[in-house]
C-alpha cells in the first residue's frame, strides 16, 4: 500500500460540496472523465469530478481531446503526479482558487461520455461465488469446471457495444430453444439479466510478444469503472457451446463515466481471496507474495432496480470485490502471458461479483434460481428476469475506518423493447 498526502482524510477542498457527508467525489477521490456542457456547441474534453462539480483539465493546461487514452498511455507515475497537482490545486490551502473557479462546471449541467476509446474488451470470471452458483444450477454435481481454480477464465467481448451510463438497452433478438423444443426460433430474448462487475481501464501497454508480470501489473492499469455485463440468458444457453459467449453478451455492456484511479484506491487494498487449503496454489507466473498480501481491493458493489411502477429503486444485492478469486494483477498477468499486448484504454471486466450470502448475489440468474423463484418487489410486482421499462442502477463505493469514503457514480440503463426486424 502506497499512501501520500492526497489520501489524508482531513484534507478538504475549496469546492464546498466535496466535503458534504455522503459525497462520492471528495478531494481524496479525483476521478477522470470526459464531459461537455449540455446544449453547448463545444468539444468534449477531460475533467475531474470534485463534489458536485467538474474541474476542466484545461485549468492545468491539459487538453485531452474527446478521450482519456493519451492520459492513460502516460502510465501510472504520470497519473500519480497529476493527481498530486490536482489535489494541491483543489485544496483549501491553494492560492489558485480565484483562477480555477471559472473552470468549474456543475455535474447537473454536464453531458458525460465514454471516458476512453475502447480498442479491446475482455471479460473474466473471477467471482467464485457467482461461478459456483451458476454452475450449481447447470451442473448440480460438478458446479465448477476443473480449470477454474487454475486459470483466470475469460472471453473476448465486443468493445463497439460498450455504452455509457444512462444509455437505453434494447432487448436483443436471437435464437432461443427450450429444452423440449425440436428446433430453435428467432425471437426477442425472454430471460434478460444484468451482471454486477467492475471494469479496469488499461494504462501503459506492453509490446506484442512481451508479457506483464504480476508484480508489475498494477502499473499498467489506469483505473476502475463500474460495469454491467448485460446477459441474454436464453440466447446464451443455446449458443455458448462449444466456443462460449457471443450474441448473448455482445448487444450491450454499460460502464460508469468516471475512472477512479488506482492511486485513489490504495487505502482500500486488502489481502487476496483466501483459498481453501486443498485448492491448487497459483502457477508461478500468477503468484506474487505481495499480491497475495494486499492484491485485493475492498470495493462495495450494489445493484438497484426500478420498475415503471416504482418511484424509487430498491436494492437487490450488495457484494464486494474482495470476494474475487483472482486478483486484478493476476488477470492482467494472465491476459498478457501469451504475449498479448494491452493498449491504453482497453477494458478488462472482473466477471460477476457475488458474495456467499443471499443478499449479495450479483445477477437475477442467481437471485431467482434461473427463474424458478421469482423476486417479490416492494411494488408487489414479481420479477424473474428484466422486463421492458425496468431500470437497473449499479453503484459502488470504498469505505475504510481512518480514510475518506469515495464513490464511483452510477452505471445505469433502462430496458427498451426489442426493435422491429
Amino acid at each position: 500500500m502506497t499512501l501520500d498526502d492526497t489520501h489524508d482524510p482531513q484534507l478538504q477542498s475549496w469546492v464546498e460540496s466535496a466535503h458534504i457527508p455522503g459525497c462520492e467525489f471528495p478531494i481524496q477521490n479525483l476521478p477522470f472523465g470526459i464531459f461537455k456542457r449540455k446544449g453547448q456547441k463545444e468539444p468534449a474534453r477531460g475533467g475531474v469530478a470534485i463534489g458536485d462539480q467538474i474541474l476542466d483539465l484545461a485549468a492545468l493546461g491539459i487538453r485531452t481531446g474527446p478521450t482519456l487514452n493519451g492520459l492513460a498511455a502516460m502510465g501510472r507515475k504520470a497519473a500519480r503526479k497529476l493527481r498530486r497537482e490536482l489535489s494541491r490545486a483543489l485544496s483549501v490551502k491553494t492560492k489558485q482558487k480565484k483562477r480555477l473557479q471559472k473552470y468549474l462546471v456543475p455535474l447537473k449541467q454536464a453531458e458525460l461520455f465514454l471516458p476512453v476509446a475502447i480498442g479491446d474488451y475482455s471479460d473474466f470470471y473471477t467471482g467464485i461465488h457467482h461461478a459456483t452458483n451458476v454452475g450449481r444450477l447447470l451442473r448440480p454435481d460438478n458446479p465448477l469446471m476443473p480449470n477454474y481454480k487454475w486459470v483466470p477464465i475469460g472471453y473476448h467481448g465486443r468493445s463497439s457495444s460498450v455504452v455509457i451510463s444512462g444509455t437505453g438497452v434494447r432487448r436483443p433478438r436471437g435464437q432461443l430453444k427450450s429444452a423440449d423444443a425440436p428446433a430453435p426460433v428467432y425471437a426477442p430474448c425472454k430471460r434478460l439479466d444484468y451482471e454486477v462487475e467492475l471494469g479496469f481501464i488499461a494504462g501503459a501497454g506492453n509490446t506484442l510478444g512481451r508479457s506483464i508480470s504480476v508484480g508489475d501489473a498494477l502499473d499498467h492499469v489506469f483505473g476502475t469503472v463500474l460495469l454491467n455485463d448485460w446477459s441474454a440468458r436464453d440466447i446464451q444457453t443455446w449458443e455458448y457451446q462449444p466456443l462460449g459467449p457471443f450474441l448473448g453478451k455482445s448487444f450491450a455492456t454499460t460502464i460508469s463515466p468516471w475512472i477512479v484511479t488506482m492511486d485513489a484506491l490504495e487505502p482500500y487494498r486488502c489481502a487476496a481471496f483466501v483459498r481453501a487449503a486443498d485448492d491448487p496454489k497459483p502457477l508461478p507466473y500468477l503468484y506474487d507474495q505481495s499480491d497475495q498480501r494486499e492484491g485485493g481491493f475492498a470495493i462495495d458493489l450494489e445493484m438497484h432496480l426500478r420498475t415503471p411502477k416504482m418511484k424509487t429503486p430498491t436494492r437487490l444485492s450488495r457484494s464486494n470485490f474482495r470476494d474475487s478469486y483472482w486478483t486484478l494483477a493476476q488477470i492482467v498477468a494472465h491476459q498478457t502471458s501469451n504475449g498479448c499486448n494491452l493498449q491504453p484504454g482497453d477494458l478488462l471486466g472482473s466477471g460477476t461479483i457475488s458474495g456467499a450470502e443471499a443478499g449479495s448475489l450479483g445477477s437475477l440468474m442467481e437471485l431467482t434460481l434461473a427463474g424458478k423463484s421469482p423476486l417479490q418487489l416492494p411494488s408487489g410486482e414479481p420479477r424473474t428476469f428484466l422486463e421492458d421499462g425496468d431500470e437497473v442502477i449499479q453503484r459502488g463505493r470504498c469505505a475504510r475506518e481512518g480514510y475518506a469514503t469515495i464513490g464511483f457514480g452510477d452505471a445505469s440503463g433502462r430496458i427498451l423493447p426489442a426493435g422491429k426486424q
